[in-house]
């Protein structure tokens, strides 16, 4: 199948782009930058294509040709990021059509009930453009991915590791449910498979646990010593400024995903496992943060650790210890 993956330079186009390769896909790797892709090590087996989501021409130009298209761009929080997503969704949507591309697959993140955040309700737009669409759309809604590069992971080890005691707001007491990046790259393959399907999937692992839980679990697995202290009043906004200062990683996005902290993010269903994996077993949490906190840069090469981290990730993955 000839496969356009759209956002093949970050945290999970560079780890999916090598395991479409081994499933024996005809992989196309779209940039704004063409020359961004000789980074990577899969560089040289994969057509390229430039595109920016926000140039509607060169859209339509990526996507012709395409038996299936990847989407996995994101603003993520910076300036008006919900009008640029949603135009970019409605180019993406109108491209496929035009090019008679036969699916779509989004990766978006689980909309839980209630006031959603601009993060979490930009996502949900964006997936319910791709599901009205005549093209079939597969969404897979994740929570936090667990692996060395993805941002909430990174954010997770940059606050453990700098901070001798765990502060945490009354109101971060949501439950979560993690998924490892493998398994979330397993999924995505697993999409392109069989009939096309339009509609969403949740996608979590097999632990449900409070924020709080899963820094305990990080700072043991990490071998750190953090006491956990309990602050009645902490507004989101300055918690998320706190966490962008001391994680290093870009202040809006961290700010996205901090407005998103108030909300349960755990699956409501287990479909996902009946129609695109039945029978496998997911990665456990302990050893999907053990193998991500290994410092192994091969996670984009056909046979390194997709936990890992990866020539291009960013300059704030990886530890900040000694």
């Amino acid at each position: 199948m000839r496969v356009l993956v759209t956002g093949a330079t970050g945290y999970v186009g560079s780890r999916l782009v090598p395991a479409l390769l081994a499933a024996g896909h005809e992989v196309t790797a779209t940039a704004r930058d063409t020359d961004a892709l000789d980074r990577f090590g899969w560089a040289d087996r994969v057509e390229r294509r430039r595109m920016d989501v926000e140039d509607t021409v060169s859209v339509h130009l990526a996507a012709r040709d395409m038996d299936a298209v990847v989407y996995l761009v994101h603003s993520m929080g910076a300036g008006a990021f919900v009008k640029r997503d949603r135009e970019a969704a409605e180019y993406v949507a109108a491209a496929c059509t035009r090019a008679g591309v036969g699916r779509v697959v989004y990766l978006s993140g689980l909309t839980p009930e209630g006031r959603l955040s601009d993060h979490l309700s930009s996502r949900q737009e964006v997936e319910q453009i791709l599901l009205a669409g005549p093209v079939p759309a597969t969404v897979l809604r994740a929570s936090m991915v667990v692996g060395a590069g993805s941002m909430s992971f990174e954010v997770l080890r940059r606050v453990t590791e700098r901070l001798p005691v765990t502060v945490m707001p009354r109101w971060m007491s949501s439950r979560i449910q993690p998924i490892a990046v493998e398994d979330v790259v397993r999924l995505l393959v697993a999409a392109l498979e069989g009939e096309p399907r339009n509609r969403a999937y949740d996608v979590g692992g097999d632990e449900v646990l409070t924020y709080a839980e899963l820094i305990d679990r990080f700072a043991a697995l990490a071998g750190l010593e953090r006491p956990r202290v309990t602050v009645p009043v902490a507004p989101a906004g300055m918690v998320g400024e706190a966490v962008a200062l001391l994680s290093g990683a870009p202040r809006s996005t961290v700010r996205a995903l901090v407005a998103s902290l108030t909300h349960d993010m755990v699956c409501r269903d287990d479909d996902v496992r009946r129609d695109l994996d039945p029978g496998h077993t997911y990665l456990g949490l302990d050893e999907a943060i053990t193998r991500s906190l290994v410092a192994r840069s091969d996670a984009s090469a056909p046979d390194g650790d997709v936990q890992g981290q990866a020539p291009g990730d960013p300059d704030w993955v990886g530890t900040t210890l000694g």
